[in-house]
């Protein structure tokens, strides 16, 4: 197993001084790509439902070709865009700019930052409607949230802000499983995930020129996860840490299984170890991890060295993602 430490970001700007200009994609034919076209993943938000004020709700950007194409809006995501772009000058992520999202499922912590999405950057001058791609219910959510803020949007667009009367729109797309977006960027194929009483829950695999970026949101180990790695250059998955079991980092006040509720919802590190030896990816970011970054306040609680110990039978390169890495 290859760690890799928090200065990653600079070894991987390091390293991709020296990648060769021309990739090849099974999807993609074209040109030799500029550097600074490279498609990159940011980690917007790496938590749990846990109010941790280090790492903000699930939400993942991909960026290419100055173009940014986000997985689930958290609480935090607008917050934590814009702090990629002033901190590591990624400008597809300044507010504006979020236009395009795809949804895992509907669960709060994956999508408590969706108002924030529609509004904010709209308040800030978007012009065009966001597209948002997701499992069934999203339709609804979306119309609900619209209705609940027509008041904001009313003054807002009738006020003295003359907003942008398209701005604030949202088009929802309920998908299946297959190509679900393609534009002149990116090839984006949702998958099936299982997580556990959701009727529907999807993973997404990136197609772009010189990447293959597979990112599973919540979900079970699966052979679809699997399938559609297969090879990919960075897998991002959900882990769950063993000691998580005897510590949760959340009241159990309903006093459920914890043991049983994590093997119908979730991915243990052993088991992602498991799967991902046998997806073989070139990257494995592993997020959304029952971690604590301040073990000091927290001595319970699992840290990212714990989880990278429960991965040591995994041979490959793994990291814990942080939020505002870059990779």
């Amino acid at each position: 197993m290859q760690i890799y430490c928090r200065s990653h970001r600079r070894f991987w700007f390091h390293i991709a001084l020296f990648l060769p200009l021309a990739v090849t994609s099974p999807i993609f034919a074209q040109a030799p790509i500029q550097q600074e076209n490279r498609t990159k993943v940011v980690m917007l938000g790496t938590g749990t439902p846990q109010p941790d004020p280090d790492r903000s709700g699930s939400a993942t950007a991909i960026v290419v070709n100055g173009n940014a194409y986000l997985v689930d809006f958290g609480p935090g995501v607008v917050r934590r865009a814009a702090a990629a772009q002033l901190d590591s000058g990624i400008a597809a992520l300044e507010p504006t700019n979020l236009r395009v999202v795809f949804l895992t499922h509907l669960h709060s912590d994956h999508t408590a930052g969706y108002p924030d999405l529609i509004l904010t950057p709209w308040v800030m001058g978007r012009r065009v409607p966001l597209e948002v791609y997701g499992p069934k219910g999203l339709k609804n959510m979306t119309e609900h949230l619209l209705a609940a803020y027509q008041e904001d949007i009313a003054i807002r667009t009738g006020g003295m802000e003359h907003g942008s009367p398209d701005g604030w729109r949202v088009n929802a797309h309920e998908i299946k499983a297959g190509v679900v977006y393609k534009d002149s960027n990116v090839t984006v194929t949702a998958f099936p995930t299982k997580h556990g009483d959701w009727e529907q829950s999807f993973g997404y695999r990136f197609d772009t020129a010189d990447r293959s970026i597979v990112i599973s949101g919540d979900t079970i180990p699966l052979q679809t996860t699997i399938d559609a790695c297969h090879g990919c250059d960075v897998l991002i998955h959900e882990a769950q840490t063993l000691k998580f079991f005897n510590n949760p980092m959340r009241p159990n006040a309903q006093g459920y299984d914890i043991q049983a509720y994590v093997a119908k919802y979730h991915t243990t590190t052993t088991q992602l170890a498991e799967l991902a030896a046998k997806a073989k990816p070139g990257l494995l970011i592993t997020y959304h991890n029952t971690i604590t970054l301040r073990p000091e306040k927290r001595p319970l609680a699992s840290t990212p060295e714990d989880l990278l110990r429960e991965m040591k039978g995994y041979a490959g390169k793994v990291v814990v993602g942080r939020d505002l890495d870059v990779y």
